[in-house]
């Protein structure tokens, strides 16, 4: 898939088969996320792979929208390393690019995804922290529900000609 195709025709996807995502393919996508640009290369990410159902089912108690989890077959945690962050504040920023590379690829190769946003929802912070048992100075960012896709979704018109402003407001 060329990659602009890839970014026009990427959607939030909700519903998944059960069948399982090759480790090989689990490795790609966080190979794509792990390529991501960071500020001063700082890279402060950590990547959580759930696969694990009893875990994967747990995550709605804490987490309102991601209900999803429940029928995915994996779960991607990006976590943010505070003690990684040369410049304090843009593991969020850095962590961000590199969720978006790993949803690209993911459609790429075929596979549903959506982002599920947790930081900075503090009980949705605290929550995932304890599942995952995940220490002080890691903070999760978000998680991406995935799996082969049990929904199509058309490309998402997004293109606004007004939001585009040159050289000034």
């Amino acid at each position: 898939m060329e990659t602009i195709e890839a970014i026009l025709t990427r959607r939030s996807i909700r519903k998944y088969k059960p069948d399982p995502v090759p480790d090989e393919v689990v490795k790609e996508l966080l190979e794509a996320a792990m390529s991501a640009p960071s500020a001063g290369n700082q890279q402060p990410w950590h990547f959580i792979v759930i696969r694990d159902r009893a875990i994967l089912d747990a995550i709605p108690r804490v987490h309102p929208y991601s209900q999803m989890l429940k029928e995915a077959p994996l779960g991607i945690v990006v976590c943010g390393d505070l003690e990684k962050q040369i410049h304090d504040g843009y593991w969020v920023q850095d962590c961000s690019a590199a969720t978006e590379n790993l949803l690209l690829a993911a459609h790429a190769k075929g596979l549903g995804a959506v982002w599920l946003g947790v930081y900075p929802r503090e009980p949705r912070v605290i929550g995932v922290k304890e599942i995952l048992k995940l220490p002080d100075y890691i903070i999760p960012l978000c998680i991406i529900s995935l799996g082969l896709p049990a929904e199509e979704k058309p490309p998402a018109k997004r293109f606004i000609p007004e939001r585009i402003h040159y050289d000034r407001w």
